[in-house]
């Protein structure tokens, strides 16, 4: 296939994302900072510093033929999976929040969970381009994916660590979808997997808490129902155009996580709800990029990383999202591109160079 430029469209949806994200960074984190560092921009300059790594990483993938990953897509797999379960180990995984989630390398600290996303999407791409015909067959062609993919979830639900779980779950049934699977297997695999998640949640007690609270955070708005109040009203205070830049008043140490899970809250109050459409519609743009390359990158294997890929950016949006506007039960996952997070940035923005890549193959 003779190589083009890469999509337009998407390179700058791309870049506004990112520089939407070290602006927000800059001002939802700096009070946080001061008081544990003092030093009001120790976020921001982290995150330059894993921009850096992530600019560097995603120049070699978009130069890298994106076939090659497809043999070694088995390999990054195990290498994964490794790593999840170096993680749990007391003494090598780095505890925070209450969850073991870290691997410290040196002067800084890498997300095994991030990495097996991305892993999770190589592999499964390999394996329905390999497997096409046999897609329709539960036992030949859908159970071996479903153990991978089950063994990877448990291992992320032992850090614990329910968002990612359920994010990488969810992409894997988009591309299971696509792939070929029969449509009731289909959606009696997504009747047990609710009905799993479910359980995860309660047999739990802070999870029990959070779907409660959920319900009904008004119960107790001074504990359980915190989170969700702060974040409401941060969003309803910034009207239609915001109080503006870096005039968030909930960022000082209201909102419990104003630059990570809650940074879209923070955006809602300084850029109001014109600022939040801004967002929105990025993503809604790199949908439509993902997809359309998927659609016509003349590759099954290509065509399956692509919309993999756009799945995971997309699903995670939408989930933190739906937490920050409390559509959905309060669970610890970032807004990607946006929040603040080494690991995060790096492999989105690896992912996304891969997206970038396959689109030059695009005829059309």
């Amino acid at each position: 296939m003779r190589k083009k430029l890469p999509d337009l469209i998407l390179s700058f949806t791309i870049l506004a994302l990112v520089l939407s994200g070290l602006i927000m960074i800059l001002s939802a984190s700096s009070v946080k900072a001061e008081q544990l560092f003092s030093n009001s921009y120790y976020f921001f300059i982290n995150q330059l510093k894993y921009l850096a790594v992530a600019l560097v990483l995603s120049a070699v993938i978009y130069k890298l033929k994106y076939k090659k990953l497809k043999e070694l897509a088995p390999y990054l797999l195990l290498i994964s999976l490794g790593t999840l379960i170096l993680v749990l180990i007391p003494g090598v995984g780095r505890m925070a929040g209450g969850s073991r989630r870290w691997l410290p390398l040196g002067p800084i600290s890498f997300q095994p969970s991030e990495l097996a996303k991305l892993t999770i999407i190589l592999y499964l791409a390999a394996y329905i381009d390999k497997n096409k015909g046999k897609m329709k067959n539960f036992k030949k062609g859908i159970l071996p994916p479903l153990l991978v993919i089950a063994s990877i979830s448990f291992l992320i639900l032992m850090e614990p660590d329910l968002g990612t779980a359920v994010t990488l779950a969810m992409v894997a049934a988009v591309m299971i979808l696509v792939g070929g699977i029969k449509i009731l297997t289909f959606i009696a695999l997504g009747i047990i997997s609710v009905l799993l998640a479910l359980g995860a949640i309660l047999i739990e007690p802070y999870r029990r808490e959070r779907l409660l609270t959920f319900l009904d955070p008004w119960s107790d708005p001074l504990d359980s129902g915190y989170h969700i109040i702060q974040s409401l009203l941060a969003l309803g205070s910034g009207g239609l155009f915001g109080v503006g830049a870096g005039n968030s008043h909930q960022k000082f140490l209201y909102l419990p996580e104003p630059g990570t899970d809650f940074i879209f809250a923070v955006l809602g109050e300084e850029f109001g709800l014109l600022g939040t459409l801004f967002i929105i519609s990025l993503y809604f743009l790199l949908a439509w990029r993902g997809l359309k390359i998927a659609a016509k990158v003349d590759d099954a294997f290509a065509s399956m990383l692509a919309v993999g890929i756009t799945s995971m950016i997309v699903i995670q949006a939408l989930i933190n999202m739906a937490v920050v506007t409390s559509l959905m039960p309060v669970t610890g996952i970032t807004l990607p591109l946006i929040s603040y997070g080494g690991s995060s940035l790096v492999i989105n923005l690896v992912a996304l160079s891969l997206l970038l890549n396959i689109s030059r193959y695009v005829e059309g």
